[in-house]
């Protein structure tokens, strides 16, 4: 069921286009990726901060709140940058599992801000007052830098994937560039 979806998707015109063209596939793979390293960027150092190893001439609050506009616009470009790939090439995406685990990994991301936005990052006055930052913002910003660092490391293994090329059971090979 989720393979006949996922060549219904990429059979939807604009992402035929999309796969297909020679200038406009790069341009979306270059946009995500410039998104990534920017919003990628302010999340390290948001969680830098919280661990009291960077930027800490500012308040949690100060870095916080200053970075979070421009991550989110950063998150959303990236977001739809990776959803017009993914969609231009769902088949192939399919059958990679290195996307399914970075799958795994995004829906990770949503329980840590459902856990730790309300608790951590919403809270910063209280962080800012502590005399030491709070074991749960440490544990916040750690968490956040290895489930990112998942998503990142299984993104980039889907370029490197060569799958099964003789037919027989499925094997999973790592090419080396």
């Amino acid at each position: 069921m989720l393979l006949s979806l996922s060549q219904w998707i990429q059979s939807i015109g604009f992402l035929a286009a999309i796969r297909e063209s020679a200038l406009v596939y790069p341009v979306i793979m270059t946009t995500h990726l410039s998104c990534i390293a920017i919003f990628g960027g302010m999340i390290l150092m948001t969680d830098m901060r919280l661990l009291g190893l960077a930027l800490t001439k500012y308040t949690v609050t100060e870095v916080v709140t200053g970075l979070r506009p421009w991550k989110r616009v950063g998150f959303v470009i990236m977001v739809a940058m990776g959803l017009l790939l993914g969609g231009a090439e769902a088949e192939k995406y399919y059958h990679i599992p290195y996307f399914w685990i970075k799958m795994t990994f995004l829906a990770l991301v949503g329980v840590h801000a459902l856990i730790f936005r309300p608790a951590v990052y919403n809270k910063t006055e209280e962080i800012d007052k502590a005399p030491m930052i709070p074991a749960r913002a440490k544990a916040a910003a750690v968490l956040s830098l290895v489930i990112w660092t998942g998503v990142l490391t299984m993104g980039r293994l889907i370029g490197y994937y060569e799958g099964n090329k003789s037919g027989d059971a499925p094997v999973a090979e790592l090419r080396v560039k």
